[in-house]
């Protein structure tokens, strides 16, 4: 028997809350999984081949190699306008200072830099070596321009050794770098 154009409809049947949970279920899923490949493939890669050449340095922990941001892995250098005080409490640009000190130290010579990851501003975070061997993220720290940075307190024997002899930062006071970038944050929208 067909049913007439004129019958009443049957009652409608409504959606099931068990069917839009499993539709939620599945969105989130889907977007976790997104989520975690977009981490894997960001911070988790496999690492670049090395890089190597002469360096352009930006401050005390970043620098440019063959148009290639780097920032020094496992180190915080003082931000460029960044004011320490040395032992008898007078200001002194320690910011630039550890800038030009890197500077120094790797004019003339060709870096190999070995990254890591990529930081959130898509630069290489790197170990960078001179042609002798020295490390110079080690260097910077051992100097007393930067500190050790991170949970696994890489450069630490470097670090005690810098405090222990009064080097660089430690030769005075002075607000961790990281501290002070909070305390003055930027307006300019650079990367460095």
């Amino acid at each position: 028997m067909t049913p007439s154009p004129f019958a009443k409809p049957g009652p409608r049947r409504s959606r099931s809350p068990n069917s839009d949970t499993r539709r939620w279920t599945i969105a989130v899923i889907v977007l976790v999984g997104s989520l975690g490949v977009y981490t894997a493939e960001r911070w988790l890669k496999t690492p670049d081949a090395p890089m190597a050449g002469s360096a352009f340095v930006a401050d005390g922990d970043t620098l440019t190699i063959n148009g290639t941001r780097i920032r020094l892995i496992d180190i915080d250098a003082p931000e460029l306008e960044q004011i320490c005080l040395d032992a008898q409490g007078r200001d002194w640009p320690c910011g630039r200072q550890a800038s030009a000190q890197l500077r120094s130290r790797v004019r003339g010579h060709d870096l190999r830099c070995q990254p890591k990851s990529i930081d959130k501003y898509g630069r290489s975070l790197a170990t960078c070596t001179l042609p002798d061997g020295t490390d110079i993220n080690a260097w910077m720290v051992q100097q007393g321009l930067a500190v050790t940075s991170g949970l696994a307190n890489v450069y630490g024997a470097q670090q005690d050794e810098a405090k222990s002899a009064k080097r660089g930062l430690w030769s005075g006071s002075f607000t961790p770098p990281r501290e002070w970038r909070h305390q003055h944050p930027r307006t300019d929208n650079r990367k460095d």
